[in-house]
């Protein structure tokens, strides 16, 4: 096992080949609909969706989890779907909606891998490839200061090569993954500032 650091910018840390960049929506304007976390999405986020024959859920975290669960031949094309820290940012045919996401969590997704990463910072649920997709791992988090483990659970991957784990904010974690033969310890953050995208989880 070795100890990789992700620090807010990831993109310096991984210079490896690139299966498919992770690429995300810019910031929202001033058109944008900024929405309640649980309040359901709004009439402009409804439309977006609506193109693509996506039942509304009824908040940004559902769709999340939606979106990233869906099997890679079936991913909508022309719609992303940018995860940042506090808003989830929807886009499609030049409109964008930035729908907010709890203040008080932090969505994570992780793609483990062996050979092949690509750089990502702000995950993108509509874009984003992993190398391993539907794999088993068992994922261990632990918060720095308290050594409180906040997650300790066998967890698989959805078919882009990703897990989710959706953990307290304004933390500094420890994120131990192991496949039952190789393992990975990796020093992550909760933090505005801190990506909600890691590819730089190589198993050794």
């Amino acid at each position: 096992m070795f100890l990789s650091k992700a620090p807010a910018r990831l993109a310096a840390l991984i210079l490896l080949v690139s299966l498919t960049a992770c690429t995300g929506v810019g910031e929202a304007d001033s058109a944008a609909t900024d929405t309640g976390a649980s309040a359901g999405l709004g009439a402009d986020a409804n439309a977006i969706l609506a193109r693509y024959d996506i039942e509304a859920p009824a908040s940004a975290t559902d769709l999340i989890e939606r979106l990233q669960a869906q099997p890679l031949a079936d991913r909508p094309d022309g719609l992303t779907a940018s995860v940042r820290v506090n808003e989830l940012l929807l886009a499609s045919g030049g409109n964008e909606v930035s729908l907010a996401l709890p203040q008080d969590e932090f969505h994570l997704s992780i793609a483990p891998y062996l050979t092949e990463t690509h750089e990502c910072f702000y995950h993108s649920l509509t874009t984003c490839v992993g190398e391993l997709g539907n794999e088993d791992f068992h994922v261990t988090i632990t918060d720095d200061a308290s050594k409180t483990v906040l997650f300790d659970s066998d967890v698989t991957t959805f078919d882009n090569g990703f897990f989710d784990v959706t953990l307290p904010a304004g933390l500094d974690i420890t994120v131990l993954i192991d496949d039952g033969e190789r393992s990975v310890a990796l020093a992550l953050g909760t933090r505005v500032d801190d990506a909600t995208c890691v590819t730089a989880a190589q198993l050794i």
